[in-house]
């Protein structure tokens, strides 16, 4: 019987290209104190990537979490550039919810629109983050008004168009609800998640089933699949099988297990 974990919140950051998701990441990450010293933690943490820290953009979804009061988040970082859509299509199945980041001054974008489009296809709730409205030519009322017209525009349902706002500046970890009422941390963004985004369902009773959605190789460990677990539950050493699309079966056992967050630094 399927009932809901209400300690667990599963949220993707999307957003356009350059407005902000890494960073704000990064002050979710700092403010939740997953560093022991949060100043070597550096910035663009989840950018791991050589190429990704060369080109100062998010190009692989990456995953982390935070504790907040006593609820785990996992975060999802999807890239913003329109050549990486396919990676925000596929982890979007990943989450229950997603935070929409708007730069205060550009308002809503070419890649706005997609990211909000399969969020909303996929039913997810979805809070909307009025970002970087420290900027000379910010202009937040119109880019919510913006977000709101672009809401009604890929027709949303009535429950999706009355979405919660936040204004936050992520270069500085803060946030508030007002745009000149900013926390000097990011707390009403933690109470927005945890009030507005539901647990997500689970079976435990169920047949185990890993959705993958990030495949990696390790020297040590071997493949590795980064996935959320759907139904059942997963033990160290349990048979499992694996399973393609053109429906090739390949039988294997589960050496390791892990969960986020991985301590990132020192």
């Amino acid at each position: 019987m399927a009932r809901t974990r209400n300690d667990i919140r599963n949220i993707a950051i999307i957003a356009h290209v350059d407005h902000g998701k890494t960073t704000l990441v990064d002050g979710m990450l700092k403010q939740a104190r997953v560093f022991r010293d949060a100043a070597a933690a550096g910035e663009r943490i989840l950018d791991s990537n050589a190429l990704e820290r060369e080109r100062g953009i998010t190009i692989l979804a990456k995953n982390t979490a935070v504790t907040w009061q006593g609820v785990k988040i996992n975060i999802v970082d999807t890239p913003g550039h329109a050549d990486f859509g396919g990676e925000v299509e596929r982890v979007l199945n990943m989450v229950d919810g997603a935070l929409l980041l708007v730069d205060a001054a550009e308002g809503p974008m070419p890649q706005t629109r997609f990211v909000l489009r399969k969020a909303l296809a996929l039913g997810l709730r979805v809070i909307v983050v009025i970002n970087k409205i420290e900027r000379a030519n910010a202009r937040a009322d119109e880019a919510l008004n913006a977000t709101f017209d672009l809401f009604i525009e890929l027709g949303a349902s009535d429950a999706q168009a009355d979405f919660p706002v936040v204004y936050a500046v992520g270069l500085e970890g803060r946030a508030g609800y007002a745009p000149d009422d900013l926390r000097s941390d990011l707390t009403p963004l933690f109470e927005t998640i945890l009030r507005e985004i539901s647990g997500p369902q689970i079976e435990p009773e169920a047949p185990a089933c890993l959705l993958v959605t990030t495949l990696d190789y390790d020297n040590y460990k071997g493949h590795i699949g980064v996935g959320r677990l759907n139904s059942g539950v997963m033990r160290k050493g349990m048979p499992i099988v694996r399973m393609t699309p053109q429906g090739e079966r390949t039988p294997g056992r589960l050496e390791y297990l892990f969960t986020f967050p991985q301590p990132l630094a020192s």
